[in-house]
């Protein structure tokens, strides 16, 4: 990690908790729905399906996530519905905005000590508006040179910000919890990146990685940064 000048963090499930909340809303939808021959695991697979579609031509967030739960249940429902129903299903979505906002134990401090070290660039991926609310709701902005709401973490994605930030890739690690969005990307740009396994990433960004490589490491906690930093 010598010659680091530039942290980029995730936000959803590095700074703070996020996908909790989804899983929560898909169990009250599977309990809601109450198929009577799929499990919840395959209820779910079903979710899953309509998400991928739909994460490529609407993006991420929690309207996207409600309108996979809309399809899924006009898919899936053995029985009549009506307008009450639906709007259940999309109380259900809007629900994961709407909750508790949590704070990963420690980020604060971390960050506070990482400030001075480096410069702290914020990128998360999703809709613009509802971002910048979980931004803003953390109180952390003051602590990041820059914020970055992508709408996707691909290598031209990491390109162009690195590019603001007049930095080279060997000059640059990315910190977060997803292997499809936080680590590879970055990787395959040259950037160093810090893997922080989360228990509650969701299902589509888990992605195989090598642990061994050379400009990857792997920790617990946040807080673990500052033994590393």
């Amino acid at each position: 990690m010598n010659g680091i000048s530039h942290l980029l963090i995730d936000a959803d499930d590095t700074l703070w908790e996020n996908n909790v909340y989804f899983e929560r809303a898909t169990e009250r939808f599977v309990e809601f729905l109450d198929h009577s021959t799929l499990s919840p695991a395959e209820v779910q697979a079903v979710l899953e399906d309509f998400e991928r579609v739909n994460v490529v031509a609407h993006g991420y967030g929690s309207s996207v996530y409600t309108r996979s739960l809309e399809q899924t249940f006009r898919a899936l429902i053995e029985r009549e519905f009506n307008d009450e129903d639906l709007a259940t299903v999309t109380a259900l979505g809007r629900s994961v905005i709407e909750s508790e906002f949590e704070l990963i134990p420690h980020v604060e401090t971390t960050l506070a000590y990482l400030q001075p070290r480096y410069t702290l660039v914020l990128c998360t991926k999703g809709e613009r508006e509802e971002q910048q609310i979980k931004v803003d709701r953390s109180g952390l902005a003051g602590y990041f040179h820059q914020i970055e709401i992508m709408r996707e973490k691909d290598p031209e994605d990491f390109t162009a910000i690195l590019g603001r930030l007049g930095a080279q890739p060997g000059q640059c690690c990315m910190v977060g919890n997803s292997p499809r969005s936080d680590i590879l990307p970055p990787l395959s740009l040259g950037m160093h990146a810090v893997f922080i396994p989360h228990d509650h990433t969701w299902q589509l960004e888990h992605q195989e990685i090598d642990r061994s490589h050379p400009g990857l490491l792997v920790i617990d906690r946040f807080a673990d940064l500052v033994r590393h930093f």
